[in-house]
């Protein structure tokens, strides 16, 4: 009776032992569905997601790369994705439109928008006046950008320059190589336009022009979103990802020719194009209470420029995560 005892005992142990180990490992295990675009927001990832299809690391990753964050914001509201890379407005616009669901979690990109001309008639904001201006991401990020430092400097977006909206940046590089007008285009496109078309220099850099109006505000362009219900369900396992996706930041920044290398491989553009861009992709992790500092500022700035480009309304404390 007594060995019977101190067996169950020793069951009861081993059970016991087991049930803390999957809770301590159980979160970090899990697989989590990212989605990100071809651009800078996902330049900063490639490490990590290298990392996870290797079986390496901390994090467990399936990706899913997408052209335009169109493609990404349905699959991230019906649950088929987990996190998200997204635009900074856009971050906002879901946080309103799903009535919080959507939550922000980091900051991965700050100003990567550039005028690029193939004369020397740019030299700043007021040598735009009079000019015809191509550029991709109308109603995202660009526009707001673009239409903010225009106003800043005395100049109205809608009557004293011509802005033409291109849905690819390859349209716009067609243009610019018959030497139509000027462009705004982000990195790395700026840096493929410069490598096809002789003469292409970066005139404008806007991030510069924005820190330049003096603002409390950054200008910030791409964010790492979540969805709320899978957040608070796995901290342990969006922690993890958050420290991976920090470190995979960090050596995109540090290891320009090695990074450029996975770019490529993960198909969001060449390796050339991708190491003549990243130095100027401003990649940059930002979460807790600096992000939040940083991004309820840029917030403010596009909502008393124009409330719809951040849903309607500024987003809460509940839309920005601490873990």
């Amino acid at each position: 009776m007594r060995m019977l005892k101190r067996f169950a005992a020793a069951v009861l142990a081993l059970a016991a032992i087991a049930a803390v180990l999957a809770g301590c490992g159980g979160a970090e295990s899990a697989e989590i569905r990212v989605g990100g675009m071809k651009g800078p927001t996902t330049i900063g990832m490639v490490k990590l997601l290298s990392d996870s299809d290797a079986g390496e690391g901390s994090v467990s990753c399936e990706f899913t790369l997408a052209g335009t964050a169109d493609e990404l914001t349905p699959k991230l509201v019906k649950g088929e994705l987990d996190l998200a890379a997204v635009p900074a407005n856009l971050a906002s616009v879901l946080w309103n439109k799903t009535g919080g669901d959507i939550v922000l979690l980091a900051v991965n990109t700050l100003g990567v928008l550039y005028i690029v001309d193939t004369g020397e008639t740019v030299q700043d904001v007021a040598d735009l006046k009079g000019r015809t201006i191509y550029a991709t991401g109308k109603g995202s990020t660009p526009e707001y950008t673009l239409r903010y430092v225009l106003e800043k400097n005395g100049i109205d977006p809608d009557s004293d320059v011509t802005i033409e909206w291109k849905n690819e940046a390859s349209e716009i590089v067609a243009l610019l190589a018959v030497g139509e007008g000027i462009a705004m285009l982000p990195q790395p496109y700026a840096a493929s336009a410069q490598s096809k078309i002789d003469g292409l220099r970066i005139a404008l850099d806007m991030t510069a022009e924005w820190d330049a109006l003096g603002t409390e505000s950054k200008l910030i362009t791409g964010v790492l979103v979540g969805r709320r219900e899978f957040v608070e369900n796995n901290p342990k396992a969006v922690s993890a990802f958050l420290d991976a996706y920090e470190k995979s930041i960090g050596y995109s920044k540090e290891n320009v020719s090695e990074a450029a290398a996975l770019v490529a491989e993960y198909g969001i553009v060449g390796a050339e194009i991708a190491e003549k861009a990243i130095p100027y992709c401003n990649l940059m992790y930002m979460d807790g209470g600096e992000m939040k500092a940083a991004v309820s500022g840029y917030l403010e700035v596009l909502y008393d420029s124009n409330a719809a480009s951040v849903g309607g309304a500024l987003p809460d404390d509940g839309f920005y995560y601490e873990r």
